[in-house]
């Protein structure tokens, strides 16, 4: 393994976009900071992705979203009003059944 303290000589260009000039160490600390940058921004996109994916797979945490969503469309007024009509609905069409069979 190499040592880290010892010192590297740098011959020639390194071609990324365009040539950096291998004897401006200005020029060579910039690019391996836009390196690092880009690799920890590439990191975190599949991090994200990684992640993004496990929640879409597992079954039981869509469960609960799917009954968290429910419960909040059930709580909305307007959808509490058109539960409440098509009860009534179904109640009044059960009564009036229950009644022309008594009729006859």
């Amino acid at each position: 393994m190499a040592d880290p303290d010892s010192a590297v000589e740098v011959q020639g260009t390194v071609a990324r976009r365009g040539a950096v000039n291998g004897s401006d160490p200005d020029a060579i600390v910039a690019q391996i900071e836009s390196t690092r940058q880009n690799l920890a921004q590439t990191i975190d996109t599949i991090t994200e992705r990684v992640n993004s994916a496990a929640e879409r797979v597992n079954p039981v945490d869509n469960l609960r979203k799917l009954r968290e969503r429910a419960l909040e469309q059930a709580s909305r007024p307007e959808v509490r009003l058109a539960a409440a009509a098509v009860g009534l609905a179904l109640v009044s069409v059960t009564i009036i059944r229950i009644w022309g069979r008594r009729r006859r």
